[in-house]
């Protein structure tokens, strides 16, 4: 078997808390006084165009918040939105580690929509930990489509057991695990160190 020299990370539930999920939504919708129920079916109706960069946060307000006045601006929601992401500092001290020493082609593998994913990769200073971003908002691939994980492998030139996705989700990591990637299901982001070093895969 081909060793280790691709790895792709999942950003948020890994590196970092997740970013705008159900439980945002639903904890957006009590702090505003929204219809959670409401709030979720508009979601739905355009999440895959938020994430796969084709809607603007901006017309993504517009069509799930503000479809009728508020009481609220639009820049108060996306403050709540930005505060909702926090640091997994364990993991992010391994995935800095693992950059450093140059062993690895480190890249971001992530579902995300363009504005917050942007927000997030400078508030927490990724620049510094990836060479490449392949969210899903630049790529229009999401995982756990096949492609997402192909169209990764064909930018790096990598062979899939060459790679090993690291992801909080089961559907992502078993999606990734049939087309032959290495794999790490995360679920103890605290614990990331110590899993990819039973891999063989050691952080300094």
């Amino acid at each position: 078997m081909a060793k280790v020299s691709l790895l792709l990370w999942d950003v948020g539930g890994v590196l970092l808390s997740n970013g705008w999920d159900r439980a945002g939504r639903v904890a957006a919708a009590e702090h505003f006084h929204l219809d959670a129920d409401g709030l979720e079916r508009r979601h739905e109706l355009v999440a895959e165009a938020f994430e796969t960069g084709q809607l603007g946060l901006d017309q993504y307000l517009a069509t799930t918040v503000f479809e009728v006045p508020r009481p609220f601006t639009s820049a108060e929601f996306r403050a709540f939105m930005w505060a909702r992401s926090h640091p997994n500092d364990p993991a992010i001290a391994c995935a800095r580690s693992l950059r450093k020493g140059g062993h690895y082609v480190m890249v971001a593998l992530n579902n995300e929509s363009k504005e917050l994913n942007e927000y997030r990769i400078a508030a927490f200073h990724l620049r510094d930990v990836f060479h490449a971003f392949l969210s899903s908002c630049y790529t229009g691939r999401r995982k756990p489509e096949p492609e997402a994980y192909q169209y990764a492998l064909q930018v790096t030139q990598h062979e899939s057991d060459e790679a090993l996705l690291l992801d909080d989700r089961r559907e992502n990591v078993d999606a990734a695990a049939r087309l032959g990637l290495r794999t790490l299901w995360v679920r103890n982001s605290g614990q990331v160190r110590e899993e990819l070093a039973s891999e063989g895969i050691v952080a300094e």
